[in-house]
């Protein structure tokens, strides 16, 4: 199989794995027992902990261990909205936001509160000033994610956080497809909140974490035991803690040279389809994109029966969202870009990572070509 949806997951980093894996055979004690061995454990964590709080510029007491980005942004909005409640019930988003955030704000919407979807332009971006015209006296919460998870365009950050701290209001932003990705600094950004997930930078599944800025007191969203300082129960997930710290640590030591990399392989792999395969078109920025990320709309086919062919071909590739797997339904982020249901429903996701070769590029495109053509015939 040729792997390309790295979007939706990746590869565990072997030294990472290496590294973390004694966390499941021998330092394998519940860091919230008492003895010398599971006080190790605990240091360890707060190691990790601090390996990541670093690569942010944040404190080692901002970063809160979670389960992923859905646990993280869910708690992030939740718990936003209930602190601010005495300032008012409105939220700004976009309408090209991940589904843990689109249905968090729709399970708010239902208890009352006004959410505010901006709209973006054909390349998937926000407009700032749209965005200024949406506020007001009662706006709590600006949710705007980092990178898209379907296209891979990156939103103005560094103007939207400015923006949200001169109104005084929370920042929060899904960075799951950007953290490993993307250098971020949360203090230069104005970030409030910040959601990211192992598996999507070579750490396992299960794993994540949220930045809560110092001074922002975020009641829990999982009650229990006093983990991660009373504000997020449940026994820690040690391996997956050490595991993700590291894989993080080793994204960012390589990221300059890994992202020219993957670009190159990216940019090759985008020629060559829209160089031979008529009727293919780019969905969203090719200049303000993740670096792995290309989104491919082809005239004439069906996406469903794309996937089907490649994978039966040995190509793993996606429509969108792997949380949207089984839906019938168009991507409602390239619907949001181009309020065309055809093309939403005939484009292509293909992300990189530095595993991938360029014998797997020129392999994907003969085979995408034959499939494409399969079809249209």
């Amino acid at each position: 199989m040729i792997y390309m949806d790295n979007a939706s997951t990746t590869a565990v980093d072997k030294e990472a794995f290496d590294i973390a894996k004694k966390y499941l055979f021998e330092n394998y004690a519940n860091p919230s027992s008492s003895y010398s061995m599971a006080n190790d454990v605990k240091a360890d964590i707060e190691d990790a902990r601090e390996m990541i709080a670093n690569i942010l510029g944040a404190r080692y007491n901002e970063i809160y261990f979670t389960s992923g980005g859905s646990e993280s942004n869910n708690w992030a909005i939740l718990k936003s909205c209930e602190l601010m409640e005495n300032k008012g019930k409105h939220i700004i988003s976009s309408r090209i936001e991940h589904h843990s955030v689109l249905h968090t704000l729709s399970y708010l919407e239902k208890r009352g509160y006004e959410v505010t979807y901006l709209n973006t332009d054909e390349k998937g971006i926000i407009d700032i000033n749209e965005l200024k015209s949406a506020i007001r006296e009662d706006t709590i919460l600006i949710s705007i994610m980092f990178a898209n998870n379907e296209i891979g365009t990156i939103e103005p950050i560094k103007e939207i956080g400015k923006l949200a701290r001169e109104h005084n209001i929370l920042f929060h932003t899904d960075a799951v497809q950007a953290v490993g990705h993307l250098s971020i600094d949360v203090n230069e950004l104005n970030i409030d909140l910040l959601s990211a997930s192992g598996h999507k930078f070579h750490a396992p599944k299960g794993i994540g974490f949220l930045y809560i800025r110092s001074g922002i007191k975020l009641q829990s969203l999982i009650h229990g035991g006093s983990q991660e300082r009373n504000r997020r129960a449940g026994t820690e997930n040690t391996f997956g803690i050490i595991a993700m710290a590291h894989a993080l640590k080793n994204s960012y030591e390589t990221l300059d040279k890994d992202s020219l990399y993957v670009k190159s392989l990216r940019d090759r792999l985008g020629s060559l389809i829209l160089k031979n395969i008529e009727g293919s078109h780019i969905n969203g920025d090719m200049e303000n994109r993740l670096f792995n990320n290309i989104n491919i709309y082809f005239e004439n086919i069906s996406g469903e029966l794309l996937l089907i062919l490649l994978n039966q071909n040995g190509v793993c590739a996606s429509l969108g969202s792997a949380c949207t797997t089984g839906s019938i339904d168009p991507s409602h982020v390239i619907m949001a870009v181009s309020n065309d249901k055809k093309r939403a429903s005939s484009s292509l996701r293909l992300t990189l990572s530095k595993y991938n070769t360029e014998d797997e590029v020129y392999k994907t495109f003969e085979i995408l070509k034959k499939c494409i053509e399969k079809l249209r015939s």
